[in-house]
């Protein structure tokens, strides 16, 4: 639509002038628009779908899970509070451990073949479901131990303390030399005490206790 514009000036001449503006556009002239700032529309506020909304949570709640179902072998960082290294559900086989402080250490599921932990510290230490076969145990601190379904065959517990250790389930110490071994408040299956007796003897250079006494020999 076409927009005419017709506009008379005078003054307090005789003279007449006449100013005309046409156009074509329906665009309105500089002086009828607005002012931008005034019309400026805010920006638009961010807000979270509830698509957003499930996602973000559903996020959340998986990481919050994986805080307790982490694979064991992926959650555990070290072997214990005094040995640093990873020793649970590894091929330690060999490894020397001789006269170090390993109390409480965390050697579960590991395979400990030949391993020498002679004269060691190792009072709470757990060897659940080990393999210790022909390990060198002598003179080594095993109080209160947990030697729970370990295999203790043919391991050398010459002169160690194993007052209070574990011994449950299919612990089996055939073939081991326990010469002044103190087997103290052990709880030992019935066969495993009968046949230890058999082989028992020796006292304990840090107890004082005779191995036949500490397994209730007659």
């Amino acid at each position: 639509m076409a927009l005419f514009l017709n506009a008379s000036l005078s003054s307090t001449s005789k003279t007449h002038h006449r100013l005309s503006f046409s156009t074509t556009s329906t665009t309105p002239p500089p002086f009828l628009r607005t002012n931008p700032k005034q019309t400026q529309q805010p920006p638009p506020k961010l807000t979270l779908s509830f698509v957003e909304s499930v996602s973000s949570a559903t996020l959340v709640a998986l990481l919050s899970a994986s805080l307790f179902f982490v694979h064991p072998a992926l959650a555990f960082k070290g072997g214990g509070p005094y040995g640093q290294g990873v020793t649970r559900g590894q091929d330690l086989s060999g490894k020397d451990f001789s006269g170090k402080t390993l109390i409480k250490q965390d050697f579960k599921t590991s395979i400990l073949r030949q391993a020498n932990f002679k004269g060691a510290k190792l009072l709470g230490a757990s060897f659940f479901d080990a393999d210790l076969t022909g390990a060198d145990l002598s003179d080594a601190d095993l109080r209160s131990a947990d030697f729970s379904l370990a295999n203790v065959t043919k391991v050398n517990l010459s002169n160690a303390n194993l007052e209070g250790a574990l011994v449950t389930g299919n612990t089996s110490f055939k073939g081991s030399i326990i010469t002044g071994a103190d087997f103290t408040d052990v709880p030992l299956r019935e066969d495993q005490r009968v046949y230890l007796c058999t082989i028992a003897d020796g006292v304990n250079s840090t107890t004082g206790n005779a191995t036949r006494d500490t397994l209730l020999c007659n």
